[in-house]
């Protein structure tokens, strides 16, 4: 039966062609839209290399200062994160690995007397334990290299293609940002929506230039926490909670700031703390920004999907005569409908097919652009389940209605080619 339904999909498809090439464009161009979108937040929030363990990992991304006054809401320094993460892994078996790490900035190096620029991070040693990056040379420097103050570098490939000409990097050495660092490693390039990995440069922390940041409450840092499992989660986060709450004693400006908001949180999490946190960043609603997410979606699909109701309606009038037909001999509303939703999903199937096409010729021409540094977006397994589901949507809902219409047709009416 269903053979026959998408046969006889095929002959209407080919009836009203302006009809057909108008749907075929409101749901491939919408699906576009949405693949675009979906590819660039997967890039962000979804587990992928470096970040394969982002389904186990917290971090501190940004947190709150307050007093009666006066408040504070960006990154952590360097002293209040190592007071909130110092022995955590030992007294919190929940705990894998803890890395402290600076946001990337920009930092100067001149190259045959031209000024270049290059993202910059400085790391811990446990930072390469919990990201898996591809190395191309090389190994990541470790944590005695930063304990001990190694000027040492970790760059990427286009930094080596940039400075050494894409020959072997290691062992050579590069000035950057007033400093002069020993490459003993090459990754591959980290796209800069992978937030927590992305650089072009990455140095211990040790190396900074004064010792000044280590007491530090804010500056320019973040952390991240491997957990040894997601239902780790709630009792990590009650840890750095109270640590959090106890950090407020040792405020090196306690005159200013008397508390400290914030804590650990997947990435998406921190966008919604930052948010929707009506209190320096005290709350995390990660569910209120995927409600975003959908209502922004749904939103956008509403037209082309009541202009597809519309021309189903006008698409099945002209079938009136054929549903007459079929109702004096028999058929059930039913069976109406369900030919219709299935001749509408395959339909829509076809516009999601060209839509996938046109989807990912975008994402390749985004890629090659450089528009997103080193983006690597692609339409993934996860991102073509959701066009397929925005697929569906299409088919089913923009076509149920207008086929349970039309099978409430009389006979006598439908055979005249009149409307109910």
């Amino acid at each position: 039966m269903i053979k026959n339904y998408l046969k006889v999909a095929l002959k209407v498809l080919g009836r009203r062609k302006f009809f057909t090439f108008i749907s075929l464009f409101g749901i491939s161009v919408t699906l576009v839209v949405l693949m675009v979108a979906t590819a660039l937040l997967d890039q962000v929030f979804a587990p992928e290399a470096p970040e394969v363990h982002g389904d186990r990992t917290l971090g501190i991304y940004q947190v709150g200062l307050r007093s009666e006054q006066i408040a504070y809401t960006g990154f952590a320094g360097y002293g209040l994160l190592d007071r909130v993460l110092r022995n955590l892994t030992t007294e919190v078996p929940a705990v894998e690995r803890t890395s402290i790490l600076s946001v990337q900035s920009t930092a100067i190096s001149y190259l045959d007397g031209k000024r270049v620029e290059s993202w910059f991070k400085r790391t811990d040693g446990e930072f390469w334990r919990i990201l898996d990056f591809q190395f191309l040379e090389g190994q990541p420097f470790s944590q005695d290299d930063e304990k001990n103050g190694h000027h040492v570098a970790v760059i990427n490939a286009s930094t080596r293609d940039r400075f050494f000409g894409g020959k072997p990097a290691v062992g050579k050495t590069i000035a950057i940002d007033g400093q002069t660092f020993r490459v003993v490693g090459v990754v591959k390039d980290v796209p800069v929506l992978r937030v927590v990995a992305f650089s072009d440069v990455w140095v211990p922390i040790s190396t900074f230039k004064s010792s000044t940041y280590r007491k530090d409450y804010i500056g320019n840092f973040m952390a991240i926490l491997l957990a040894r499992s997601r239902a780790d989660f709630p009792a990590i986060r009650s840890e750095v909670a109270a640590r959090l709450k106890a950090a407020e004693a040792g405020i090196p400006n306690p005159e200013m700031y008397k508390w400290i908001f914030g804590g650990a949180d997947t990435l998406l999490g921190a966008f919604s703390r930052v948010l929707f946190s009506t209190n320096s960043l005290a709350d995390s609603h990660p569910e209120r920004l995927l409600g975003v997410f959908l209502l922004l979606m749904m939103l956008f699909m509403i037209l082309p999907t009541v202009n597809l109701v519309n021309i189903n309606l006008s698409r099945i009038l002209d079938r009136s005569s054929e549903i007459g037909v079929r109702k004096a001999f028999g058929a059930s509303s039913w069976t109406l409908v369900g030919q219709f939703v299935v001749e509408n999903v395959f339909l829509t199937l076809i516009g999601a097919g060209i839509g996938l096409i046109l989807a990912a010729a975008v994402l390749s021409t985004l890629n090659a652009s450089g528009a997103i540094p080193y983006s690597d977006l692609h339409l993934n397994g996860r991102v073509f389940l959701y066009g397929l589901g925005i697929a569906l949507f299409f088919g089913l809902f923009s076509g149920v209605y207008p086929a349970w219409r039309m099978s409430k047709l009389h006979p006598v009416q439908a055979l005249r080619g009149r409307q109910v």
